[in-house]
Protein backbone atom coordinates (compact mmCIF):
# COMPACT_ATOMS: atom_id res chain seq x y z
CA UNK A 1 0.00 0.00 0.00
CA UNK A 2 1.38 3.02 -0.86
CA UNK A 3 2.41 5.95 1.67
CA UNK A 4 2.41 9.08 -0.52
CA UNK A 5 -1.43 10.94 -0.34
CA UNK A 6 -1.37 11.04 -4.03
CA UNK A 7 -0.42 7.84 -4.60
CA UNK A 8 -2.90 6.29 -2.31
CA UNK A 9 -6.10 7.83 -4.27
CA UNK A 10 -4.43 6.47 -7.71
CA UNK A 11 -5.23 3.22 -5.90
CA UNK A 12 -8.45 4.02 -4.92
CA UNK A 13 -9.72 5.57 -8.71
CA UNK A 14 -8.28 2.69 -9.99
CA UNK A 15 -9.46 0.26 -8.59
CA UNK A 16 -13.45 2.12 -9.30
CA UNK A 17 -12.30 2.57 -12.99
CA UNK A 18 -11.33 -1.07 -13.11
CA UNK A 19 -14.70 -2.52 -11.67
CA UNK A 20 -16.66 -0.01 -14.00
CA UNK A 21 -14.63 -1.14 -16.62
CA UNK A 22 -14.85 -4.67 -16.21
CA UNK A 23 -19.07 -4.34 -15.89
CA UNK A 24 -19.14 -2.39 -19.09
CA UNK A 25 -16.87 -5.14 -20.53
CA UNK A 26 -19.50 -7.86 -19.35
CA UNK A 27 -22.60 -5.84 -20.50
CA UNK A 28 -21.10 -6.03 -23.85
CA UNK A 29 -20.13 -9.62 -23.67
CA UNK A 30 -23.69 -10.41 -22.58
CA UNK A 31 -25.03 -8.06 -25.45
CA UNK A 32 -23.05 -9.67 -28.30
CA UNK A 33 -24.10 -13.52 -26.65
CA UNK A 34 -27.94 -12.76 -26.58
CA UNK A 35 -28.09 -12.16 -30.19
CA UNK A 36 -25.74 -15.22 -30.99
CA UNK A 37 -28.12 -17.10 -29.08
CA UNK A 38 -31.32 -15.71 -30.43
CA UNK A 39 -29.72 -16.27 -33.85
CA UNK A 40 -28.63 -20.17 -33.24
CA UNK A 41 -32.47 -20.58 -31.73
CA UNK A 42 -33.92 -18.57 -34.97
CA UNK A 43 -35.70 -16.10 -32.40
CA UNK A 44 -38.11 -13.37 -33.87
CA UNK A 45 -36.60 -10.44 -31.62
CA UNK A 46 -32.99 -11.75 -33.22
CA UNK A 47 -32.92 -8.75 -35.50
CA UNK A 48 -33.36 -6.11 -32.15
CA UNK A 49 -30.62 -7.91 -30.32
CA UNK A 50 -28.30 -7.39 -33.21
CA UNK A 51 -28.87 -3.40 -33.25
CA UNK A 52 -28.34 -3.86 -29.37
CA UNK A 53 -25.26 -5.86 -29.07
CA UNK A 54 -24.17 -3.15 -32.81
CA UNK A 55 -24.92 -0.52 -30.49
CA UNK A 56 -23.01 -2.22 -27.25
CA UNK A 57 -19.85 -2.12 -29.50
CA UNK A 58 -19.96 1.26 -31.02
CA UNK A 59 -20.60 2.79 -27.37
CA UNK A 60 -17.57 0.36 -25.46
CA UNK A 61 -15.27 1.47 -29.32
CA UNK A 62 -16.34 5.38 -28.22
CA UNK A 63 -15.37 5.03 -24.54
CA UNK A 64 -12.41 3.32 -25.11
CA UNK A 65 -13.31 0.08 -23.34
CA UNK A 66 -12.16 -1.83 -26.85
CA UNK A 67 -10.42 0.03 -30.12
CA UNK A 68 -12.55 0.59 -32.84
CA UNK A 69 -11.02 -1.84 -35.33
CA UNK A 70 -12.68 -4.51 -33.15
CA UNK A 71 -16.00 -3.23 -32.67
CA UNK A 72 -16.24 -3.22 -36.21
CA UNK A 73 -14.66 -6.54 -36.90
CA UNK A 74 -17.03 -7.77 -34.34
CA UNK A 75 -20.30 -5.57 -36.19
CA UNK A 76 -18.81 -7.46 -39.42
CA UNK A 77 -19.01 -10.94 -37.78
CA UNK A 78 -22.08 -10.60 -36.38
CA UNK A 79 -24.14 -8.55 -39.35
CA UNK A 80 -22.73 -11.87 -41.23
CA UNK A 81 -24.69 -14.14 -38.62
CA UNK A 82 -27.80 -12.23 -39.00
CA UNK A 83 -28.23 -12.78 -42.58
Amino acid sequence: MPQIKSAIKRVKTQANANKRRAAQLSELRTAVKKFKVAQAAGAENASELHKAAARALDKAASKGLIHKNKANRDKSRLAKLAK
